[in-house]
């Protein structure tokens, strides 16, 4: 596997770390970092806080939490679904690659990822959320960003 470049936001490895059994924990370093980035989230990322906070569909979501060595925009514990939130720059250069590096290391915590364009964020934010709540129940949209929320559940 590749290490990601040094340069970039919450997405490369850091030096230690480890994964709890049901919620992913990073070392002090990858914490530290986490609370800086939530002081500096984007727009869109704040937009998307703004409703995840609001428990969709009975879920609880964390923003910039530390797993192991990165920092994920959104996790919810319980569904182990953590939720990237892409600008343009994820298309980019070396970042598809390090993206893919990245999910297979949630992937083999256990932790499914959805990915969201910083653009759908912006433009469709209730459809966003729609579509993340419905994906961490196992209800996956035929099409992207449709349909109703899925019944609220415990958290």
């Amino acid at each position: 596997m590749l290490d990601p470049p040094p340069e970039g936001k919450g997405d490369q490895p850091q030096a230690g770390g480890g994964v709890g059994r049901h919620m992913l924990h990073g070392p002090k370093r990858t914490q530290k970092r986490a609370t800086g980035l939530r002081r500096a989230m984007s727009l869109p990322e704040v937009l998307l806080w703004q409703e995840l906070r609001k428990r969709p569909g009975g879920m609880r979501f964390r923003h910039q939490h530390p797993a192991g060595p990165y920092v994920l925009d959104f996790f919810c514990p319980k569904h182990r679904l953590a939720v990237e939130v892409d600008g343009a720059a994820h298309g980019c250069g070396d970042r598809p690659e390090r993206d893919g590096v990245r999910d297979a290391w949630l992937a083999a915590q256990g932790v499914r990822v959805v990915r969201v364009s910083a653009s759908e964020v912006l433009g469709n934010l209730e459809g966003v959320v729609r579509y993340i709540a419905g994906f961490a129940c196992g209800h996956y949209p035929s099409t992207a960003f449709g349909g109703p929320l899925p019944p609220p559940g415990e958290d």
